[in-house]
């Protein structure tokens, strides 16, 4: 069978005691026999890569992080559940059916950085995982699991630079999520238990503050999902699927132009055509796929490569990347000029603007690719857009602006011919395809968070955009979510 239940189990599991029965627990119990370096080591020969987007080996952070541990700071685990990437509901899917198994993992992950806090850091709209997962963390608690290690739930905005980790930081210590410049491993979560001690040591991290930060260990949910196995099981037991490179499985989203839309787990390694087949259902009655989407940080899957590997080395073999695992079908009714111009007003509607080229470049190539889709565009529009995108990038501070150069420049380079055709006016006219994030899969169909539509590049929805980007406003107002008790605000 194509589909597997090593991470996304087939029925929710609905009790701790449940989780139990079914060898939940037994990872945690192998991790308190076990020095926290070894536990670094098992992740590392296991092979596990980070399934939030950039493939970053989990082992090789977790042996940073702890590398990098200040005798006056502790550090932090925070699991990533800022799921915003279009096209992508894996981890909200994860924690509908076991949220122990995550809380496990963070706990591991906990004793192998030295941690005594680990925050699960959701949005305030996720409502039923952030119950799921504040459930499971009451019934963990009470059951000893915990071992002194605070577990906390953290609930942010529905902004996409949630999910980008320095952002992720910024949010969960009472700010707006704008990306920072230096690396979470250097300078993590700032802690008001640790300027005591910081002061106390004469230690100063050279920064703006007082006193070091300890590094945070910042994991993608699925990623910290599959930690317990692998410590109860062992590394070998985890490679036994994918490949060599890409070993274990990958939970894949499956929506857009196919008979259904769902989430499912497969072996690393399981060709394209197959994981849209078992999850999706395959293309509509008659039609033939034209394009998929990794999200929108990767460049356009052309139907010619349905039979490329979902693996890491696959997907780069092909010109693109795995991403988050969420596929996005267009079949040969899409106007791929319209997905162009709604992937691009995304990411620049989405961009923070403390990164000029971005934000105001990104602004551009959505307006003129509106004007594309709507037949309304020149020629020289369409050189605009390609000088914009080689500009984008200037002193970008994340990955953002890379996404609009990959995204809509494989778009226009794979589809020029829908380009032309809207030039030449041999297209109809249409309005940007809304690309979004998921709000739920309901019954096998997509629901899509429309309100995007009328989010303004400020990340108001006001009726008249101010003309200013969210850095200009946000940096030093006061969000409406409040840091967690125990870490310290700079400036409140």
């Amino acid at each position: 069978m194509t589909l597997v239940h090593r991470v996304l189990y087939p029925r929710p599991i609905e009790t701790l005691a449940d989780y139990v029965s079914r060898g939940g627990g037994r990872g945690l119990d192998a991790a308190r026999h076990l020095p926290p370096a070894r536990l670094v080591a098992k992740v590392t020969a296991a092979g596990l890569r980070g399934r939030g987007g950039a493939g970053f080996p989990v082992g090789r952070k977790w042996r940073t992080v702890a590398r990098n541990r200040s005798a006056a700071a502790t550090p932090t685990v925070v699991v990533n559940g800022a799921e915003g990437e279009p096209g992508t509901f894996k981890d909200r899917a994860i924690l509908r059916t076991n949220p122990y198994q995550v809380i496990e993992g963070g706990l591991i992950a906990a004793r192998a950085v030295g941690a005594d806090l680990v925050i699960v850091a959701l949005k305030r709209s996720f409502g039923p995982e952030v119950a799921r997962a504040r459930e499971a963390i009451g019934e963990i608690e009470a059951a000893g699991w915990a071992g002194g290690v605070e577990l906390a739930v953290f609930e942010g905005p529905d902004e996409y630079l949630y999910g980008e980790e320095s952002a992720l930081l910024e949010t969960i210590q009472g700010r707006y999520p704008l990306p920072r410049v230096v690396p979470t491993f250097r300078r993590g979560l700032r802690r008001e238990v640790d300027l005591v001690a910081a002061a106390a040591a004469g230690e100063d991290d050279g920064g703006d503050e007082p006193g070091p930060v300890a590094p945070t260990l910042v994991n993608n949910l699925e990623s910290v999902a599959n930690v317990p196995r692998i410590i109860a099981r062992g590394p070998t037991w985890y490679r036994t699927v994918g490949t060599a490179t890409s070993p274990g499985t990958v939970v894949c989203t499956v929506t857009g132009d196919t008979r259904r839309h769902g989430v499912g787990e497969v072996r690393m390694g399981t060709p394209l055509r197959e994981v849209i087949t078992a999850i999706g259902g395959g293309p509509r009655p008659g039609r033939r796929i034209k394009a998929v989407l990794c999200g929108v940080a990767n460049r356009v899957l052309t139907g010619s490569a349905l039979n490329a590997p979902v693996s890491y080395e696959g997907m780069a073999a092909v010109g693109s990347g795995l991403g988050s695992g969420g596929f996005i079908v267009f079949d040969d009714t899409a106007d791929m000029a319209a997905v162009a111009a709604g992937a691009a007003r995304f990411l620049a509607v989405e961009s923070c603007g403390q990164c000029v080229p971005c934000k105001w470049d990104g602004l551009a190539v959505a307006e003129l690719l509106g004007r594309v889709c709507r037949s309304q565009a020149t020629a020289h529009d369409v050189d605009v857009i390609g000088r914009r995108l080689l500009s984008i990038t200037e002193r970008s501070r994340c990955y953002l602006a890379t996404q609009q150069q990959n995204v809509v420049g494989s778009l226009l380079d794979s589809f020029r011919h829908e380009i032309v055709a809207h030039l030449e006016g041999r297209a109809a006219p249409r309005e940007p395809e809304l690309v979004a994030e998921l709000v739920d899969i309901v019954d096998g169909r997509a629901v899509i968070d429309t309100r995007h539509r009328d989010k303004q590049a400020d990340w108001t929805y006001d009726r008249v955009y101010s003309g200013k980007v969210p850095a200009e406003c946000l940096i030093g107002a006061v969000p409406p979510w409040r840091s967690h008790p125990t870490l310290s605000v700079a400036g409140t």
